[in-house]
C-alpha cells in the first residue's frame, strides 16, 4: 500500500515537471503568467508603489488637470487633476476582487449541480436542474447583468452578484458533461458495488477527475469576469466614484476624447493588459494540467 502510494506520488511530481516543462517553452504562457503576477503585485502594494495614494479617492486639484503624460504624471491626469497611473494600480484592486469574488460565488454551486445532474442523468433531477440551466444559459450574460444590477443599488457588491447570477450554469454545463462520461467507469462502478454512499462517489470519486478542466475554465473566466464588470462600470452600474474603477475611468475619459485621449486610452489599455494576461495563462495551465494528466 505504501510502495502504491509512493509511485503515485512520484508519477504526479514527474507529470507535472513534465506539464511545467511545456508551460515554461511557451513564451505567450510566460508573458501571460508575468502579466497576471504584476498585476497582482500593483493591487496588493497599491498604497506604497502607486505615485500618488491620495488621487485614488477624494481629491481634486484643477490647478494640474488634463496634464498630458510628462515625467510628473507618467500617463497625465484627468479632469480632476488626478493621476490616471495611480488610479490604474488602485483599479487593478477592484477588478481582481471582482474576478475573485465572483468565481468564489459561481464555482461551487455550478460544480455541484453539475455533478448532480450528471450522475442521475435521465432522472428527474437531471431534468430539473438543465432546464434551469438552460433558461440562464438563453439569456445574453450581459444583458441579464445589466437588468439585474439597474434594478439593484449600482454599486461593486451589485455588480459582483449579477455577474456570479448568470456565470453558474458555464460551470454546470461543463461539469455535467464530465460527470455523465464519468459515470460509467469503471472506478465509479467499483465504489458503487462496495456500497459508498453517493456524497463519496460525488466528491472522492468523480470530482478530482473534474478539477483541471475546472482550473482551466476559471483561469480564462477571470478575464472575461474583469471585463464584464468594467463594462457595468462603464455603463455607471459598477464601481461608483470617486473610487477608481477601470471601466468608470475609461467612461469619464470618452467625454474628452481626442483632444485628452489619454484619460481613456491608458485605462482602457490597462483593461486588455489584465484580460489578455488571464487569457494566455488560462491557455498554458490547460497544457500543464493536460500533460499532468497523461
Amino acid at each position: 500500500m505504501e510502495r502504491s502510494v509512493h509511485v503515485d506520488i512520484l508519477s504526479r511530481g514527474e507529470g507535472f515537471r513534465r506539464g511545467w516543462y511545456k508551460f515554461s517553452r511557451n513564451p505567450l504562457s510566460i508573458i501571460g503568467l508575468t502579466a497576471v503576477l504584476l498585476v497582482a503585485f500593483l493591487a496588493i502594494f497599491a498604497p506604497y508603489v502607486a505615485p500618488y495614494p491620495k488621487h485614488a479617492g477624494k481629491f481634486v486639484n484643477f490647478a494640474e488637470a488634463n496634464q498630458p503624460p510628462s515625467w510628473k504624471y507618467l500617463l497625465g491626469t484627468d479632469v480632476l487633476g488626478r493621476d490616471i497611473l495611480s488610479r490604474i494600480f488602485f483599479g487593478f484592486r477592484f477588478s481582481l476582487m471582482m474576478g475573485v469574488v465572483v468565481l468564489a460565488l459561481v464555482v461551487p454551486p455550478g460544480v455541484i449541480l453539475g455533478l448532480v445532474a450528471g450522475y442521475f442523468k435521465g432522472k428527474w433531477i437531471d431534468t430539473v436542474i438543465m432546464r434551469v440551466t438552460d433558461i440562464f444559459l438563453s439569456v445574453p450574460p450581459l444583458v441579464l447583468a445589466l437588468a439585474i444590477t439597474a434594478v439593484l443599488t449600482p454599486n461593486l457588491f451589485n455588480a459582483m452578484i449579477a455577474i456570479s447570477l448568470m456565470w453558474w450554469p458555464w460551470y454546470c454545463r461543463l461539469v455535467y458533461g464530465l460527470s455523465a462520461s464519468l459515470r460509467n467507469e469503471s472506478f465509479v462502478r467499483a465504489a458503487q458495488v462496495t456500497g459508498a454512499g453517493t456524497l463519496r462517489i460525488l466528491f472522492r470519486e468523480m470530482l478530482p477527475n473534474c478539477i483541471s478542466p475546472i482550473f482551466t475554465k476559471m483561469s480564462l473566466d477571470m478575464g472575461f469576469v474583469i471585463l464584464a464588470g468594467s463594462a457595468l462600470s462603464f455603463v455607471g452600474l459598477g464601481v461608483q466614484p470617486p473610487k477608481p474603477g477601470l471601466g468608470t475611468m475609461v467612461a469619464d475619459g470618452a467625454r474628452y476624447l481626442p483632444d485628452s485621449c489619454w484619460i481613456a486610452i491608458f485605462p482602457a489599455f490597462a483593461i486588455m493588459i489584465v484580460v489578455l494576461g488571464f487569457n494566455l495563462l488560462g491557455d498554458g495551465l490547460r497544457d500543464l494540467l493536460a500533460v499532468e494528466e497523461v
